[in-house]
């Protein structure tokens, strides 16, 4: 099934996963160029005061002369917490090759290996589909680092939330050209990132006007607490997505966690996408995702 619920816009969401604490870390992957100069990106690191608090800030190369942009804070996996800060923080734009993906969004027809080869046909065709109709707009992406914590600790992920709204946004509206407003700011993760995605955006609704699930990292019980933090925040919900895969670990969970959420009435995105939950998954359909599903849900 690639997706039992219709995609915002009437597009197809791609997905994406992450690999287990345990594995090996992969080797690191260099993006490779396009033939176009759309696309381009460049890297910004801050370095936020704390040991562990780093931001890796991708942005377009050349940056667009007088136009704001819509921003997306994209938290990474629970392997990449176990790594340095300024290791981890290079989660998405490096080892999950944002970086690529941004460049291939940009320049579409997508094919086959822009996804690692785990994309059905009709999906790829609804996704090119969605691109010839609507461009690539572009995004502000912040991947800071995200520690080991338990997301559903309340005081830590309340304090990571705060770090995250205040220093990190707080940062990036004064020195990015982005809009700032709620509409145009979004948050996503995968695996541990995701759950750790959920649980601050749906702590800030003030903030967060797209809030994504890569994947998200949790156990069955916890399923009735995330259908009472999304009711909690229903009279200002932001649009929300989760995507799971076929041979992801966390699959029956994400899907009763979908079926829960229909069941109070939760407007919501929902995708069962073909592939693992690895590395592989991210470099491909992950961050195609992310970086699609937001470019369509955010406004500026």
């Amino acid at each position: 099934m690639i997706s039992r619920r219709a995609f915002l816009l009437g597009a197809v969401a791609a997905g994406c996963s992450r690999s287990k604490s345990n594995a090996s870390p992969a080797p690191v992957v260099v993006p490779k160029p396009v033939a176009s100069s759309e696309g381009k990106t460049r890297l910004v690191e801050w370095t936020m005061g704390a040991p562990d608090a780093r931001v890796v800030v991708m942005l377009p190369d050349p940056l667009p002369p007088d136009r704001k942009l819509r921003a997306v804070i994209a938290l990474h996996g629970r392997g990449e917490s176990l790594k340095s800060p300024a290791e981890g923080a290079m989660g998405w734009p490096r080892d999950y090759a944002l970086t690529r993906a941004y460049e291939r969004m940009s320049n579409p027809p997508l094919v086959s290996a822009d996804f690692e080869g785990l994309v059905e046909p009709a999906h790829l065709d609804a996704v090119n589909r969605a691109l010839a109709d609507r461009k690539f707009g572009g995004l502000a992406v912040l991947c800071p680092y995200l520690p080991d914590i338990d997301p559903f600790d309340s005081e830590k992920i309340a304090s990571y939330g705060r770090y995250l709204v205040d220093d990190v946004l707080g940062r990036a509206k004064k020195e990015l050209p982005i809009f700032g407003t709620r509409e145009a700011t979004g948050i996503d993760g995968v695996s541990h990132g995701g759950i750790a995605a959920l649980m601050v955006g749906l702590a800030r609704t003030d903030v967060f006007g797209a809030v994504g699930a890569l994947q998200p990292a949790f156990s069955a019980e916890k399923i009735s607490d995330l259908v009472k933090l999304a009711s909690s925040a229903r009279s200002s919900l932001p649009k929300l997505r989760l995507t799971t895969s076929h041979d992801d670990y966390f699959r029956a969970q994400v899907s009763e966690l979908s079926s829960a959420w229909d069941a109070a009435g939760i407007a919501h995105d929902f995708s069962d996408l073909p592939g693992p939950h690895g590395y592989v998954f991210n470099r491909g359909p992950g961050s195609m995702e992310l970086l699609f599903w937001h470019d369509r849900a955010l406004t500026g």
